[in-house]
């Protein structure tokens, strides 16, 4: 095999750059992340080798070894997994293949590396972070299970890397670090034994070192000879299978960094065994702080799934639903045969019965923190309530479970306050048989919003929701509690039969003028009629019930999607100067060129006010003028 001599992907160079320039203060999870790296090869070849046999016979005892060298100033940490092909190299260690990698490179920038090292683990790039201390790193890999030669990959992270053949003659991958020269720290065997100690002590593989020990002599009795032995560093606890009384908080909160990659603590600790038609145990943490990449097609999630305690797979996704995919754990079942395949589980009985027994703990869990830890879940909601509603439109048997979950603020709430639906149904005015609820982009935008005048003036609670899904979600969910959401821009509104008169009234009185606005608006409007939710403002737009929201509309165009043009409803003010100022002139001039004008400033206007531009900006500003122009010679 030739040396070839290759280039970075962009975006790895982008990500080396900052890995090596950055002022980075936990320099040390590198070594976590090549452990991390191993553990999972191995993981991968234990799982192979239950069908092949090769892979076991060349396998022995499964484990990762730390090998320091003083004379090299090389650090060394391998492993007998799976190993890699020449492709799978130049794949793995040449690329990032990851939906989400410019924003995570600018969430690189823009965050401080030193407040947030959790990044680089929870992207899946540990790998990278040896060049945070070492100025060459050397991998060299034998694949298992199959018959070609080892691989060398070598780079100094100068934009470019080489791969060639390599000498390695079982499987496994080794990583050797040529350290740099202020980072010799990491040849010392006490700093080696406090990293494995902090970040890995709970891989489930042993992770040793070759240790110079003194013994006495058998030979010579009060002497002392040195031997060299190879000591396991790591605990290897399986803390999941222990009883929950056994383990202390402390343990818990570092395992959930272990395998969350995260330096913060839970905020929340699921720890349980699910006996009966299913048995099994599992472990699951709800995060502090929303990962990066959440909201991206390839983030990975569900728990770790185990069988007997062997690993199946790192992200089981049909152990838990999307709505959920922040939690993170361990799954271990008793039923499960251990060759169990992706496609098997899709229709397994045994998994369907543990995902509904996951979800409702995990929602059980929520509604706990709730209720009990309310400033807690005040914070999880903040990192997470935007994930957690799409159970609503996903789950539909847990809907209303679902939304009992979710906070709201609402136009009756003060600053920073929120509430719950279940408060909106029990504040409820004697007789309002409708949940009301208005998206928009932001509380104070909304709260001098035409569309709620009504509502605030005869004093009904308005739910006020920012996200851009919520319209979504609520056709979903389409009622709570017998009590039917409606959205404020959409339909009629008539709040009370005092009201329903009073649009009579309007009706009858302006009836003439809305026959002349709708025919100078006909390739505009649908139809224009008196408003039972304005009091202030002299008109607005309104949708039919079942139509898509206007700022939901403007997203998905936005993003190219196709969405059908529809006409809207222009809902005009009987109580406005304005709308008894049009009517006067109809009185004295049918066929007056300024009603057109006022027509067409009226759909204008209502367009502004819904956060649109005009239909015609360069028309619009020129009817505008041309008012204020008469407007001055009156006044003159």
């Amino acid at each position: 095999m030739t040396v070839q001599q290759m280039e970075f992907k962009t975006e790895v160079k982008q990500l080396l750059d900052l890995m090596i320039h950055s002022l980075y203060s936990h320099k040390e999870i590198f070594l976590r992340e090549l452990i991390s790296n191993s553990s999972d090869a191995i993981d991968k070849a234990r799982y192979e080798s239950l069908t092949n046999r090769i892979i076991m016979e060349n396998a022995g005892q499964w484990k990762i070894k730390i090998t320091p060298d003083r004379l090299a100033n090389t650090l060394m940490i391998s492993d007998n997994g799976i190993g890699m092909t020449k492709d799978e190299m130049i794949e793995s260690l040449g690329t990032i293949a990851h939906s989400g990698t410019r924003e995570f490179l600018k969430a690189l920038k823009e965050r401080d590396l030193k407040e947030n090292p959790e990044l680089i683990g929870q992207f899946g790039v540990g790998f990278y972070s040896s060049f945070m201390v070492a100025d060459k790193v050397t991998v060299i890999s034998k694949k298992a299970g199959i018959d070609v030669p080892p691989v060398l990959w070598e780079s100094h992270a100068d934009g470019t890397y080489t791969v060639g053949e390599g000498d390695r003659k079982t499987p496994g991958t080794d990583v050797i670090l040529h350290l740099k020269a202020d980072e010799k720290k990491y040849l010392d065997e006490w700093e080696l034994r406090n990293v494995v100690r902090k970040y890995s002590d709970y891989i489930e593989h042993p992770i040793v070192m070759d240790v110079e020990k003194e013994k006495d002599s058998e030979i010579e009795k009060g002497k002392k000879f040195k031997v060299t032995e190879e000591e396991t560093l790591n605990s290897q606890k399986a803390i999941w299978l222990k009883d929950r009384s056994e383990v202390t908080e402390k343990e818990y909160h570092e395992f959930y960094r272990h395998i969350s990659h995260s330096f913060d603590d839970p905020a929340k600790v699921m720890h349980y065994r699910a006996e009966g038609t299913s048995e099994f145990t599992a472990l699951l943490f709800i995060p502090s702080r929303a990962p990066f990449g959440i909201f991206y097609k390839d983030f990975k999630l569900g728990p770790t799934l185990y069988v007997k305690r062997v690993q199946i797979m790192d992200h089981c996704e049909e152990l838990i639903p999307p709505y959920l995919r922040f939690v993170k754990g361990v799954v271990d079942s008793s039923d499960l045969p251990l060759n169990i395949s992706r496609e098997i589980l899709q229709a397994n009985r045994h998994i369907d019965v543990m995902k509904k027994n996951i979800t409702k703990k995990v929602l059980d869990a929520l509604s706990e923190m709730k209720k009990d830890e309310y400033e807690k879940y005040l914070d999880f909601y903040r990192e997470f309530g935007k994930v957690l509603k799409e159970g609503i439109h996903y789950d539909l048997s847990r809907k209303e479970q679902v939304a009992d979950l979710l906070l709201f603020p609402s136009t009756k709430t003060g600053a920073g306050t929120l509430t719950t639906m279940e408060q909106y149904v029990n504040n409820m005015k004697p007789d309002q048989e409708e949940i009301f609820y208005i998206t928009g982009s932001n509380t104070d935008e909304v709260m001098h919003s035409p569309y709620i005048e009504a509502f605030r003036e005869k004093e009904i609670e308005v739910l006020i929701m920012l996200d851009d899904i919520d319209d979504i979600l609520m056709g979903s969910l389409f009622e709570y509690k017998g009590k039917k959401l409606k959205s404020v821009v959409k339909g009629d509104v008539s709040l009370d039969s005092e009201e329903a008169a009073g649009k009579d009234r309007g009706q009858e009185k302006y009836g003439r003028l809305i026959s002349v606005i709708k025919e100078y608006l006909k390739e505009d409007v649908q139809d224009v009629r008196i408003s039972g939710r304005l009091r202030d403002s002299a008109c607005c737009l309104v949708t039919g019930e079942g139509d898509i929201d206007p700022k939901m509309e403007k997203i998905l165009r936005a993003m190219g999607q196709d969405v059908p043009a529809g006409k809207r409803v222009l809902e005009i003010n009987p109580g406005h100067p304005l709308i008894e100022s049009m009517s006067r002139v109809l009185q004295q001039d049918e066929k007056s060129g300024i009603l057109k004008d006022y027509s067409e400033l009226l759909y204008n206007q209502a367009l502004l006010l819904e956060g649109s531009k005009p239909k015609d900006p360069v028309a619009f500003t020129r009817a505008v003028t041309k008012i204020m122009v008469e407007h001055v010679k009156q006044a003159s």
